[in-house]
C-alpha cells in the first residue's frame, strides 16, 4: 500500500529516517561537506598559531630587533594569512551550513508530517477507535521533529566532532606519536563510556517522560471534568489527587537529574585528565627538544578545543537516543499495515441507480465473535429501507461495511453490480451521503462545514441547502453569520443545530445513496417535523438506508429489515410486519415515549455489541 504522497513508509525508525534523508540527499550532503569544512578550519586554528609562534621564535633567534621590524611582518605574511583564512572559512562554512539548514529543516518536517498524515488517513475505522485523536496528532508532530533532530545531532554534533578528532590526531601525530596515541586512547575511552552512560540513562529519561505525560493526562482529565468538580465540591480533592502524581514526577525527575549529574562529573574529570595529561606529555616532548614552543602551544590549544567540543557528548548521545525513541514510538503507532486496501489502477464506480446487493457477508470485529455469518440481501435502486433491532444486532455494522470503513472477512457487497472492494474508498464514499447520529463538525466556519458536502458549491448553493435543512435561521442569527466558527467538534452549537448542519451538508452533496443513523435523534419534536419534510425531499430518487430507534419515523418507508444477533429475521413494510405479530410488532408495542429500548429486557444491563475492538466490548447500535 502506498501513501498518496510518497512510496510505502518504512516501519523501522532508522529505515524511516534514512527514507527521508534519501529524499533530500543533495541538501544533506551539502550540510555534511560544509560542516566538514567548518570543523576542519576550526581545529586547524591552533596549527596556524603554531606557524605564527614558530616564525616569531625563528626570527628572534636570528636577531629580530622589534615589532616594527619589516622583516617580522614579511615573514609572518603567510602564517597570518592562513590564520585569517581559517577564521573566514569557519564563518563561510558554518553560515553556509546554516543557510542550507534554513531551507532543509522546514521542508523536511513538512514532508514527514504530510506523509504520516496521508498514511494515517488510510487506516480503517478500527484503528481510530483504538487510538486517541490528540495522541495521534502529537505523535505526528513529535515524529517529524525528532526525525529532524536525529539528523541534526548526527550532522552538527557527531560528524563535526569526528572530523575534529581526526584532524587533531593527524596534527599531533606530526608533532609526536606519543601525543597522538594519548589523544586516541582518550577519545576511544571517552566515547565508549559516554555511549554506555547515555544508553543507561535512557531508562531514567523514559520513566521521567512517562511521569510527565501521566501528570499532563491527569490535569487534562481534571480540567475536562471541571464542572463535575464544582458540582460535587471536589476541587480540594482534585488538587490532592493531582499532588500524588506530582510527587511521582518529582521522584522520577530527581533520579534522572542525579544520574545526569553523575555523567557531568565523568565529563569534567575526563576533560581535566585529558588537559593535564596532554600538557604533561607535551612538556616532556618539548623538554627533550622534540617539539617547538609553537607545537607545544598547538597541542595545548587542541586539547582545550576538543574538551569544549566533547564535554557534552554524553548529553548528545542521550538526546540522540531520546529522539530516536520518539521516532520509534511514532512509527510503531502510525506506520502500521492498512487493514482496508485499495486495488490500484481501478476506475471509480459508476453509481447511477444505487442498487445494493450483499452476498454471503461474513464479518466480525474479532474473528472469534462474528457479527454477520453468511448475510445476503438485495436492496433495489431507489428503495427506502429502515433497519431496526436492539443494540448490538448489526445495524450500524452494516452501514460501516457499505461505507467500507471495515473490511469483511468474507462475501461481497456490490453497488450497481460493482464490488466495492475493487474500487477506491474515496470514490465509493463520494457516491454516498451519510448523516451520523453524532454529527462531526470541523472547527471552521459554518459556511465551510456545510460546503464540505460539495467543495465547489457556491455560497448561494450552500445557503439554499442550509435553508432546506432549517439551519439558515439559526446561522443568520449568529454574531458572524455563516462566518461564525463552530468550535472543536461543533461545541458552540446545540445537538440539534449540529444535526441540521449535517443534514445541509448531505443535501448539498446530492449523492445517489443516502445513509441515516439516528439522523433526527437530537432534534426537538417541532424541528423534527420540519426535518422529516426535508428528508422526504432529500430521499427522493435515492436509495436510502435508515437506522432509527423511534420506530414511528420508519413507518412511511418502503421496507423495514429487522435485525437480531446479526441476522435479518423479518423483512417487509411497516403494515405487513405489524400484521405478522412477530419481533417487529413486539418492538412496536415495547416503545416507551416513542423510542425503542436497548434490549428486550429494558431493566437489564443494556445490549453489548457482539463484536469488540481490541477485546473491549463497546456499546453501539
Amino acid at each position: 500500500m502506498q501513501s498518496p504522497t510518497d512510496q510505502a513508509l518504512p516501519a523501522g525508525p532508522l529505515a524511516f529516517i534514512a527514507h527521508f534523508v534519501r529524499l533530500y540527499w543533495p541538501a544533506v550532503l551539502a550540510v555534511a561537506l560544509l560542516e566538514s569544512g567548518q570543523s576542519t578550519c576550526a581545529i586547524l586554528l591552533p596549527f596556524a598559531i603554531r606557524r605564527i609562534m614558530e616564525t616569531v621564535e625563528s626570527l628572534r633567534l636570528d636577531g629580530l630587533t622589534g615589532a616594527d621590524d619589516p622583516i617580522l611582518w614579511a615573514a609572518l605574511g603567510d602564517p597570518l594569512l592562513l590564520f585569517a583564512a581559517l577564521n573566514v572559512g569557519v564563518i563561510i562554512f558554518s553560515r553556509g551550513s546554516g543557510a542550507v539548514l534554513v531551507m532543509l529543516g522546514p521542508a523536511l518536517r513538512r514532508r514527514i508530517r504530510r506523509s504520516l498524515f496521508a498514511w494515517l488517513q488510510l487506516h480503517s475505522q478500527r484503528y481510530f477507535l483504538g487510538n486517541f485523536a490528540g495522541s495521534l496528532a502529537n505523535r505526528i508532530a513529535e515524529t517529524s521533529m525528532s526525525t529532524a533532530q536525529v539528523l541534526w545531532t548526527v550532522m552538527f554534533d557527531f560528524w563535526p566532532l569526528f572530523i575534529s578528532f581526526g584532524v587533531s590526531l593527524y596534527l599531533l601525530g606530526q608533532v609526536s606519536s606519543d601525543l597522538a596515541l594519548l589523544l586516541g586512547v582518550w577519545v576511544a575511552v571517552y566515547v565508549t563510556i559516554s555511549f554506555l552512560l547515555a544508553r543507561r540513562c535512557r531508562r531514567y529519561a523514559r520513566d521521567y517522560a512517562a511521569a510527565r505525560s501521566l501528570v499532563s493526562g491527569k490535569i487534562v482529565d481534571s480540567v475536562t471534568n471541571i464542572t463535575n468538580a464544582k458540582l460535587f465540591a471536589r476541587q480540594t480533592h482534585e488538587r490532592q489527587y493531582l499532588e500524588r502524581y506530582l510527587d511521582i514526577e518529582v521522584d522520577k525527575a530527581r533520579r534522572t537529574f542525579w544520574f545526569m549529574e553523575g555523567i557531568r562529573w565523568f565529563q569534567f574529570i575526563a576533560a581535566a585528565a585529558l588537559m593535564v595529561g596532554l600538557v604533561y606529555a607535551a612538556i616532556g616532548v618539548w623538554a627533550d627538544g622534540r617539539m617547538s614552543l609553537g607545537a607545544f602551544a598547538m597541542s595545548a590549544s587542541l586539547g582545550l578545543l576538543l574538551i569544549e567540543q566533547a564535554r557534552g557528548l554524553s548529553r548528545k548521545f542521550l538526546d540522540f537516543f531520546e529522539y530516536l525513541g520518539n521516532v520509534s514510538d511514532g512509527v510503531a503507532t502510525i506506520v502500521q499495515p492498512h487493514e482496508v486496501l485499495d486495488v490500484p489502477g481501478r476506475p471509480p464506480p459508476q453509481v447511477t441507480k444505487g442498487e445494493i446487493r450483499i452476498e454471503d457477508l461474513r464479518f466480525g470485529y474479532l474473528a472469534s465473535r462474528p457479527v454477520f455469518e453468511g448475510l445476503s440481501l438485495t436492496i433495489p435502486a431507489g428503495q427506502k429501507v429502515g433497519l431496526v433491532g436492539f443494540s448490538g444486532s448489526g445495524k450500524s455494522s452494516l452501514l460501516n461495511l457499505v461505507l467500507r470503513l471495515f473490511e469483511p472477512q468474507g462475501g461481497r457487497i456490490l453497488i450497481d453490480g460493482q464490488d466495492i472492494s475493487q474500487v477506491s474508498q474515496e470514490s465509493l464514499r463520494a457516491a454516498i451521503a451519510m448523516i451520523p447520529q453524532e454529527p462531526m463538525l470541523f472547527h471552521r466556519t459554518l459556511l465551510e462545514n456545510v460546503r464540505y458536502g460539495r467543495l465547489e458549491a457556491t455560497d448561494e448553493e450552500v445557503m439554499a441547502a442550509a435553508q432546506k435543512a432549517h439551519a439558515h435561521e439559526f446561522i443568520v442569527q449568529a454574531e458572524d453569520g455563516y462566518a461564525a466558527l463552530v468550535g472543536e467538534r461543533g461545541v458552540k452549537l446545540s445537538g440539534g443545530q449540529r444535526q441540521r448542519i449535517a443534514l445541509a451538508r448531505a443535501i448539498l452533496k446530492a449523492a445517489p445513496l443516502l445513509l441515516l443513523d439516528e439522523a433526527t435523534s437530537a432534534l426537538d419534536s417541532v424541528t423534527e417535523r420540519y426535518i422529516q419534510e426535508c428528508l422526504q425531499e432529500l430521499m427522493r430518487d435515492k436509495t436510502v438506508l435508515v437506522i432509527a430507534h423511534r420506530l414511528s419515523t420508519l413507518a412511511h418507508l418502503d421496507r423495514i429489515l429487522v435485525f437480531h444477533e446479526g441476522r435479518i429475521i423479518e423483512d417487509g413494510s411497516h403494515a405487513s410486519l405489524l400484521a405478522q405479530g412477530g419481533h417487529y410488532a413486539r418492538m412496536w408495542a415495547m416503545q416507551a415515549g416513542g423510542f425503542l429500548p436497548e434490549t428486550e429486557n429494558p431493566g437489564g444491563s443494556g445490549g453489548r455489541k457482539r463484536g469488540a475492538f481490541k477485546g473491549v466490548e463497546t456499546e453501539a447500535s
